[in-house]
């Protein structure tokens, strides 16, 4: 005989809208606590395809589906069961459905799935050679898309999908592929007044400079980004003289020579450090940094810097300098 749990489950599918409704609300409110979690895990190989269908339905089925598969993709053998069964695939299919009302939760379930490697790889695309790479891709526009001044835009959580697929050599390369220029939309959108869409760009690029030692040159292919990005955060608060800025390049120069807003985020300041060192570990990468006056600015930003951690970030990025050699502008002969 069915349990409670087996029958609400069951109804889920049941060919009346007004009983589907009043089920998965139910099932939405049982994913809010650990018990509930628990017992609908029980019950997975039933209750996730149920949900999956119920996202291509109308908003009040819809909805109450997409939270409760939000919640579950916090479980990591959930989030593995949903990626098996092509859950990726359909939050992809419903989110650019034009009538689809639930974007910011779709968005927020491919965070969860591609926190595993599985998921990434699914998001990805990496066994389909001709599709590969089509979903970043429009997560990608829409990400680059979004306006600046929105508050709260539904796709910002797309930098947190960005830097999970960037932990994987398949997203990085896809990211720093020049034909697809897609790092280059992306690094874009440093400058964004949300803190969400700043973590996902800045941790992204980060992820993306682990491919130094093999890409460096796509990755200064867009060094007229490149470089404002990376140095700004950590250029600290001073209005640079003209002497330092006549050596930098126009984009970077004048923005250093007025008043800025300061980059609060320590997060931030450090993984720009990061990014920062992995580049210059190549000897290419030092030419390049030094080309933009990169140690004088990293000198003024030291100076400013309060924070102990970012200290340390700064500290083991001049460290590697000293060590390499490049406390000392390259010659003319090395540079050509």
């Amino acid at each position: 005989m069915a349990t409670e749990l087996e029958e609400l489950v069951g109804f889920l599918s049941s060919p009346s809208p007004q009983i589907t409704k009043v089920a998965v609300d139910i099932v939405r409110g049982l994913t809010g606590s650990d018990d509930g979690l628990q017992s609908l895990a029980n019950h997975a190989k039933t209750v996730l395809p149920s949900l999956s269908r119920l996202l291509s339905g109308p908003k009040e089925v819809s909805e109450p589906a997409a939270e409760a598969l939000v919640n579950l993709s916090q479980n990591s053998n959930l989030a593995a069961e949903m990626v098996r069964i092509g859950m990726i695939k359909t939050a992809m299919d419903v989110l650019y459905k034009p009538e689809s009302s639930i974007t910011r939760l779709l968005v927020m379930l491919l965070v969860n799935l591609t926190q595993l490697d599985a998921g990434s790889a699914s998001l990805l695309q990496t066994e389909d050679e001709k599709m590969h790479g089509l979903y970043v891709m429009k997560l990608v526009r829409s990400f680059c898309r979004a306006t600046n001044d929105s508050h709260d835009d539904p796709f910002d959580h797309v930098g947190s999908i960005l830097v999970n697929i960037s932990k994987q050599q398949a997203g990085r390369k896809l990211l720093l592929d020049p034909k697809r220029g897609l790092l280059k939309q992306i690094i874009r959108q440093f400058d964004s007044n949300s803190s969400l869409r700043k973590k996902g760009v800045f941790g992204t690029l980060r992820n993306c400079c682990f491919e130094a030692e093999n890409q460096l040159q796509n990755l200064l292919l867009i060094s007229e980004f490149l470089w404002p990005a990376l140095l700004l955060p950590v250029a600290g608060n001073k209005i640079y003289n003209e002497q330092d800025t006549s050596k930098m390049p126009l984009e970077l120069g004048t923005a250093l020579s007025i008043e800025r807003e300061p980059i609060n985020d320590a997060e931030i300041r450090i993984q720009a450090l990061e990014a920062i060192y992995l580049i210059v570990l190549q000897e290419s990468g030092r030419r390049a940094f030094w080309s933009v006056n990169g140690p004088r600015i990293i000198q003024i930003g030291y100076e400013d810097e309060e924070d102990p951690k970012v200290m340390e970030a700064y500290e083991q990025l001049g460290s590697m300098l000293i060590h390499s050699g490049g406390t000392e502008e390259p010659s003319d002969e090395t540079t050509k």
